[in-house]
Protein backbone atom coordinates (compact mmCIF):
# COMPACT_ATOMS: atom_id res chain seq x y z
CA UNK A 1 0.00 0.00 0.00
CA UNK A 2 1.89 3.03 -0.98
CA UNK A 3 -0.73 5.98 0.44
CA UNK A 4 -0.11 8.03 -2.97
CA UNK A 5 -2.79 11.14 -3.71
CA UNK A 6 -3.71 10.69 -6.85
CA UNK A 7 -4.84 13.32 -9.25
CA UNK A 8 -8.63 13.71 -10.21
CA UNK A 9 -9.87 15.47 -13.08
CA UNK A 10 -11.52 18.40 -13.27
CA UNK A 11 -9.81 19.63 -10.06
CA UNK A 12 -10.81 23.63 -10.95
CA UNK A 13 -14.54 22.60 -10.72
CA UNK A 14 -14.06 20.45 -7.23
CA UNK A 15 -12.52 23.38 -5.74
CA UNK A 16 -14.78 25.51 -6.90
CA UNK A 17 -18.08 23.12 -5.91
CA UNK A 18 -16.08 23.13 -2.66
CA UNK A 19 -16.23 27.11 -2.18
CA UNK A 20 -19.41 27.43 -3.23
CA UNK A 21 -20.91 24.25 -0.33
CA UNK A 22 -18.46 26.81 2.31
CA UNK A 23 -15.33 24.92 2.84
CA UNK A 24 -12.46 27.28 3.53
CA UNK A 25 -10.35 24.64 2.72
CA UNK A 26 -9.33 21.77 0.75
CA UNK A 27 -6.83 18.82 0.21
CA UNK A 28 -5.82 18.14 -3.27
CA UNK A 29 -3.07 15.97 -4.43
CA UNK A 30 0.12 17.31 -5.34
CA UNK A 31 -0.08 16.10 -8.58
CA UNK A 32 -2.79 18.68 -9.66
CA UNK A 33 -0.86 21.72 -8.42
CA UNK A 34 0.06 22.07 -11.91
CA UNK A 35 -4.07 22.47 -12.73
CA UNK A 36 -4.62 24.93 -10.10
CA UNK A 37 -1.30 26.91 -11.22
CA UNK A 38 1.00 26.32 -7.73
CA UNK A 39 -1.57 28.82 -6.17
CA UNK A 40 -1.96 27.94 -2.13
CA UNK A 41 -5.24 30.29 -2.21
CA UNK A 42 -7.82 30.90 -4.72
CA UNK A 43 -8.82 34.60 -4.01
CA UNK A 44 -11.36 34.46 -6.73
CA UNK A 45 -13.24 31.65 -4.70
CA UNK A 46 -12.11 32.19 -1.14
CA UNK A 47 -10.54 28.82 -0.45
CA UNK A 48 -7.39 27.53 1.05
CA UNK A 49 -5.86 25.03 -1.73
CA UNK A 50 -3.39 22.53 0.21
CA UNK A 51 -2.06 20.12 -1.88
CA UNK A 52 -0.35 17.13 -0.33
CA UNK A 53 1.44 13.72 -1.54
CA UNK A 54 0.68 11.28 0.62
CA UNK A 55 -1.73 9.96 2.89
CA UNK A 56 0.50 10.27 5.91
CA UNK A 57 0.68 14.09 5.02
CA UNK A 58 -3.01 14.49 5.86
CA UNK A 59 -3.09 12.66 8.67
CA UNK A 60 -0.01 14.94 10.00
CA UNK A 61 -1.92 17.65 9.03
CA UNK A 62 -5.12 16.73 10.33
CA UNK A 63 -4.32 15.74 13.73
Amino acid sequence: MSGEIRAVNRIEQRIAEAAKLGFEKIIVSRYNQKSTKGQLFKKDLGIEVVPMARVEEVYKFLF
